[in-house]
C-alpha cells in the first residue's frame, strides 16, 4: 500500500551529550512534524548528527514515534532514519520499527521518503500491515 502528503518540520537545538574532536561537530536536536495526507498524525523525535570538516559530508540518524490515523487507521509507530551525506550526495533509509505499531497500526511495517521541493516537505510511504490488523 501507498501513502503520500506533506508535512512541516520544526528543529530544535538541544545540548550535546558528547563534544566532537579533530573538527567534527557532533549535534542533538528535537525534532516535531505534523503530516497531512494520507497519513494525518504528529511525530516527536530526536536527531543525532556528526558534520565532518569536508564540505557536505556528514551524517545523522533518528528516532521519532508518530501518533495519528493513516489511511483512517487510529494508533502509533515509530520511525527510524538512517542519512549520510557524501560531499552532497546523500543517501536517506526511514523505516517503520519492526513491532512497533500500536492501536489499528500494530503490524506495520514499511519504508518512507522524503522529497523537499521548493522548500516544502513531502513524504511517500511504502507500507503494508499484518492480516491481524487488517480485520481489527
Amino acid at each position: 500500500m501507498k501513502a503520500s502528503g506533506e508535512f512541516n518540520v520544526e528543529l530544535k537545538p538541544l545540548e550535546p551529550y558528547a563534544q566532537g574532536i579533530d573538527g567534527i561537530q557532533l549535534g542533538r536536536m528535537s525534532l516535531d512534524k505534523q503530516f497531512s495526507g494520507d497519513l494525518v498524525a504528529t511525530s516527536k523525535g530526536e536527531m543525532l548528527s556528526a558534520m565532518t570538516t569536508v564540505q557536505g559530508s556528514a551524517g545523522y540518524v533518528v528516532i521519532e514515534q508518530v501518533q495519528g490515523a493513516l489511511a483512517g487507521r487510529e494508533g502509533s509507530f515509530v520511525l527510524q532514519h538512517f542519512g549520510i551525506m557524501d560531499r552532497g550526495a546523500g543517501r536517506l533509509i526511514l523505516e517503520v520499527v519492526p513491532d512497533s505499531g500500536t492501536g489499528q497500526l500494530v503490524g506495520l511495517s514499511g519504508n518512507m521518503s522524503i522529497i523537499i521541493e521548493d522548500g516544502k516537505h513531502f513524504y511517500e510511504f511504502e507500507y503494508g500491515l499484518e492480516d491481524s490488523a487488517l480485520t481489527s
